[in-house]
């Protein structure tokens, strides 16, 4: 009988998980999964509730990320309604996602992995944060401070406020942009342009000293699956599903994001609350696949704006073919923090965003709508079926973090493979294993409802349950 080693809970990321690694009897790794181990409900808590609520309601899953799903429950309502949102509404909707990726991108760098590459694995753990990085690398640190409090700046300028703003309805949105807030988004993108820039720069550099973390953190083939726009352009106003091959291949190409259900299968798993979603057509193990900026990067011909396409050449240069190490994404997010402000200064300098018609009004009504975009971490799916009262009857939301539980299991097991010595706890496993949860940036849950939550424990289990070591 071989043992079990349990780290619970995984710091530093978005809501709370429990990682197993089973070992085998010699002490080497046999398997390893990863355990989402909150219970929210969103797909039974929102049945009887009327449509209209369906962005302000499902916007409470994540304090973190809740204009993606403000935005995914709207764009199903427009389907639903028949209501086609007038163009300024769009440019509206895109805006909030882009300010929405900003910010979410911003904290999983500089708030969450940062501290591990400018202070090292071996500092202890509660001086690797962003005060500790701040005492390290204040430039940096600062920028990625601003950075992220410009993207919430943005998100607070136009909705009125920084979370849960009740801002995107069915339709279009609920008023439009001001003149003022359109200034002072304006204002400050030089400043957050400069920050993105240096930050890019350092990790560019900084990134060569990490060739070990790149090549055991989710370093294997996989399949990738990305929204894309007009000429398979990054886009997060909207795009079809591309799905891509680790070898570049492109599988799958202007497919519906509403056909979600007939591409995508969802495996239960009695330990964990996430579904484990794989292709369908590909099966398993073929079929697992990766969303999240490291698949749109490698999904999309290009991101479309003059700086953010040569960073992605020079990020393209380092590989041949797709970038298949989740290690990856770190630069990914910073390819795409700078896509964010060119394209929100595009839109900004665009007077139809200033237009007062932001809502049309209801037209052919359907019983079932299914509304997609890019999160930060990935496609979304919300999907609703209503009766003839407007009421929600069925729901089933794809999180962008369930479709990459597989590619997580697969990761750790890679990352445990590498770090362990024998059959002992040890700092580095521990911090190996968060480090590599960390750079798919996992939104497991609702951060913001967790407080007080305890320091890591890892606990070495016996073939009888035994616990025959444990740290805290």
């Amino acid at each position: 009988m071989g043992h079990r080693v349990v780290i619970d809970p995984v710091t530093r990321i978005e809501g709370r998980a429990r990682v197993t690694i089973e070992l085998t009897d010699a002490g080497t790794v046999s398997a390893a999964q990863v355990h989402v181990t909150q219970l929210r409900g969103f797909e039974s808590i929102c049945v009887g509730r009327p449509l209209g609520e369906m962005p302000a309601l499902t916007a409470r899953i994540c304090g973190i990320c809740p204009v993606s799903h403000f935005l995914a429950a709207a764009r199903a309502g427009d389907v639903i309604l028949g209501a086609a949102p007038p163009p300024a509404a769009r440019r509206l909707r895109e805006l909030l996602q882009l300010a929405q990726v900003l910010q979410s991108h911003a904290l999983s760098f500089f708030h969450f992995s940062a501290p591990d590459f400018v202070l090292g694995h071996e500092v202890p753990p509660e001086r690797r944060s962003i005060l500790g990085l701040l005492e390290a690398a204040p430039g940096l640190a600062r920028d990625g401070v601003a950075l992220r409090a410009f993207g919430q700046g943005v998100i607070e300028a136009v909705t009125g406020q920084r979370i849960h703003g009740a801002f995107t309805v069915p339709g279009g949105v609920a008023r439009p942009l001001s003149v003022e807030a359109q200034r002072a988004i304006s204002s400050g993108l030089p400043a957050a342009l400069g920050a993105a820039e240096r930050s890019l720069r350092w990790w560019e550099a900084e990134e060569r000293r990490h060739a070990e973390d790149e090549a055991s953190c989710g370093n294997f083939p996989t399949a990738f699956l990305a929204m894309v726009g007009f000429d398979g352009l990054l886009s997060f106003g909207g795009g079809a599903l591309r799905l891509v091959s680790a070898g570049g291949e492109i599988l799958g190409d202007g497919l519906d994001p509403a056909r979600y259900d007939e591409l995508i299968e969802e495996r239960v798993d009695g330990s964990s609350y996430v579904k484990a979603p794989f292709w369908r057509s590909l099966g398993l193990p073929a079929g697992t696949y990766r969303v999240g900026p490291l698949a749109r990067l490698n999904a999309v011909s290009a991101c479309g704006t003059p700086r953010a396409d040569r960073a992605l050449e020079r990020l393209r240069g380092t590989a041949r073919g797709p970038l298949l190490s989740t290690f990856r994404a770190h630069r990914a997010r910073l390819v795409e923090i700078l896509y964010s402000l060119e394209r929100m200064e595009a839109l900004l300098e665009d007077p139809v965003l200033l237009d007062p018609d932001v809502r049309s009004p209801p037209g052919e009504r359907r019983p079932e709508g299914v509304g997609a975009c890019e999160a930060p971490r990935g496609t979304l799916f919300h999907r609703y079926r209503v009766d003839d009262d407007g009421l929600v009857t069925d729901v089933d939301l794809l999180i962008a973090s369930a479709q990459n539980a597989l590619s997580m299991d697969r990761a750790v097991f890679q990352t445990a493979s590498r770090w362990l010595d024998g059959a002992r706890i040890t700092p580095a496993l521990l911090d190996r294993v968060e480090a590599t949860l960390r750079a798919f940036d996992p939104c497991l849950s609702c951060a913001t409802h967790a407080f007080g939550a305890p320091w890591v424990s890892l606990r070495l289990v016996g073939p009888s349950g035994e616990i025959v070591d444990e740290t805290r």
